[in-house]
């Protein structure tokens, strides 16, 4: 299931469903009237945003690094925009990964800082204009906002997770939805279908039925160095956690004891201390991601991160094209929108 959500949400409807569907239906009423009639800031730059149709994880934040590093080899300057999950900066603040921890500008922020310039704020008309002007960026990529943002999009990229898909089809609070897909898709520029499974397959109709093309995407290790034969005590504080425990095992690694946590969750030192003894006691290697390293980086005892493996994954596009097209029609929006003015 995913963190920061009720198991419910993942299930076929049940009644607690129709309890909530007054409550669904005010929301979603509100979030289709915001995007519609949302004011969007024309920034000077082509904004490409990769952002989902639901609360949870559908692996956003390594598909956006992928493209990040397309648009380098096609000798563009990106820099990302993120409203950084738990962040404390009150004014727009470009990530320092060297001093900047997660609880000062977010866990995803810290990864996509390794590739390019990234802005973090609320306010990312504010970002965008930070990363133009002082950090000289020309191509702008957003991870999240798809729903609430104030600056125009050039190309939306949804991804959808093909194990989980839409969930119960329900807008929260009775189901992940953040909006009804109808009211979404009018938004959607493209969707990209992550992994295997079927979850996703009715929305993937229904887009390709708008109009809108469908790509595909796996995730994979980076390296799979090390992890042959070795049995671990793997942790992870992820919208899915389990799609990490599957990941371990592709990589050659034994998930002995799986440990899921909540979502961008901080670990507590006795939490800590608890899973180095538990794996300690058991013979096992502690393994995590890298968005659990990012937070662990800053205040996690030295032996803890000494013993620690951190599972680095690339998100692989089925066809070898997509990245470049995706930003080709991110910057064909860009010039059109400037030759309207």
């Amino acid at each position: 299931m995913a963190s920061e959500a009720p198991p419910f949400w993942w299930e076929e409807p049940d009644w607690k469903v129709l309890a909530l569907s007054p409550l669904s239906a005010v929301y979603a009423l509100v979030a289709g009237r915001g995007m519609r009639r949302a004011r969007r800031e024309k920034i000077q730059a082509p904004v490409l945003c990769v952002g989902n149709f639901t609360v949870g994880g559908t692996g956003k934040t390594p598909v956006a690094i992928a493209l990040a590093q397309q648009a380098k080899r096609m000798r563009l300057k990106p820099g990302f925009l993120s409203r950084g999950h738990g962040g404390s900066f009150a004014e727009p603040h470009v990530v320092d990964i060297r001093h900047d921890s997660a609880k000062h500008v977010g866990d995803e922020p810290l990864l996509l800082a390794e590739h390019a310039p990234v802005a973090v704020t609320p306010n990312r008309a504010a970002g965008a204009r930070l990363l133009l002007e002082k950090h000289g960026c020309d191509f702008l990529i957003m991870d999240d906002g798809f729903q609430s943002a104030r600056i125009h999009i050039d190309y939306a990229l949804v991804v959808v997770d093909a194990r989980y898909g839409i969930g119960n089809g329900r807008v929260i609070p009775g189901g992940p939805l953040r909006a009804k897909i109808v009211d979404q898709l009018v938004f959607t520029s493209g969707l990209l279908k992550m992994g295997e499974g079927t979850a996703a397959d009715a929305v993937v109709r229904r887009a390709a039925r708008a109009g809108r093309p469908i790509f595909e995407a796996h995730t994979e290790p980076s390296s799979k160095a090390g992890l042959a034969g070795k049995r671990f005590l793997a942790f992870a504080g992820i919208g899915h956690p389990e799609k990490f425990f599957d990941t371990v095992r592709e990589a050659g690694g034994e998930v002995t004891l799986p440990r899921p946590f909540p979502d961008h969750h901080f670990y507590a030192e006795d939490e800590l201390a608890e899973l180095a003894v538990t794996a300690r006691a058991e013979g096992l290697g502690l393994i995590t991601t890298a968005k659990d390293a990012a937070r662990l980086r800053h205040g996690a005892p030295q032996d803890f991160l000494d013993r620690l493996d951190v599972l680095e994954i690339d998100t692989v596009f089925e066809l070898d094209h997509v990245p470049e097209r995706i930003i080709e029609e991110t910057l064909d929006a860009w010039r059109q929108r400037k030759l309207r003015g």
